[in-house]
């Protein structure tokens, strides 16, 4: 059955957005310093491998999975000659079937939760593949960003910094499409998601703070990098950015 991503042009997306790819690495590798010895990491909705190099020096043997076979294909090409490395064309609910996914340290979902509109059932698949005590590297987007916040305040929905509920931003066209859904959720949700499903928070980070086409333009990439490493953890406090990642354990 084709996936979603099979007739999307995923990797044309990340041309020009080096600033975001570079803070999504930033917050990874300052997580990562936060785990003690990884020998299995299973990276779920990889792609084209975007992040695999961020991470790949910290285990034995790494797992890529997509619903995507056109995406896992290209991982393939590009990632094939490196050791330790399989490839799985898999969508998240089907993960626990699958032979040999089981007892990972680590497991990183990065911008997948967006599709996910059961995430009780996800995190409870993401705890079975765990082993005891392993990590989980979460992303998700964040409703309550500074943007949207004064953005939905201006247009009159004063209460929306203190709704819980997440939003689907997906247009009225594509929602009569049946496209995949795009959720927003609240921080406060998806943690309190996480503990409910026995997982302890370890460390939460603000990313893309600075997502802005005019400030990406006026202020060098560098600069932007350097202004990201002093945000991410002061402005997680506050729910600044536009993305969060959460570095959880599963309770023992």
């Amino acid at each position: 059955m084709p996936a979603a991503y099979d007739s999307y042009d995923y990797p044309n997306y990340w041309k020009n957005r080096d600033y975001e790819h570079q803070s999504e690495v930033l917050a990874i590798k300052k997580l990562l310093t936060k785990i003690p010895e990884l020998n299995k990491i299973l990276e779920i909705g990889a792609g084209f491998g975007r992040l695999l190099t961020t991470y790949k020096f910290r285990a034995k043997k790494v797992f890529l999975t997509d619903p995507s076979a056109k995406l896992i294909s290209k991982a393939m090409r590009k990632y094939r000659r490196l050791n330790g490395i399989e490839f799985v064309q898999s969508s998240l609910q089907n993960l626990e079937n699958k032979k040999g996914l089981s007892n990972f340290d680590l497991v990183l979902m990065v911008r997948v939760l967006h599709h996910i509109e059961d995430i009780d059932q996800a995190f409870t698949i993401i705890n079975k593949l765990l082993c005891k005590r392993g990590y989980f590297i979460l992303e998700f987007p964040n409703k309550n960003n500074l943007k949207a916040s004064i953005r939905n305040i201006i247009h009159g929905d004063i209460t929306y910094p203190i709704s819980i509920f997440p939003i689907d931003i997906r247009s009225k066209y594509n929602k009569r499409k049946g496209t995949l859904p795009f959720m927003n959720y609240h921080p406060d949700q998806i943690l309190g998601k996480l503990k409910d499903n026995n997982f302890e928070i370890i460390e939460i980070r603000s990313v893309s703070n600075i997502r802005s086409t005019f400030l990406k333009k006026l202020i060098p990439l560098h600069t932007l990098i350097d202004l990201e490493k002093l945000f991410q953890l002061p402005f997680a406090k506050v729910y600044f950015g536009p993305s969060f990642f959460v570095l959880a354990r599963k309770k023992g």
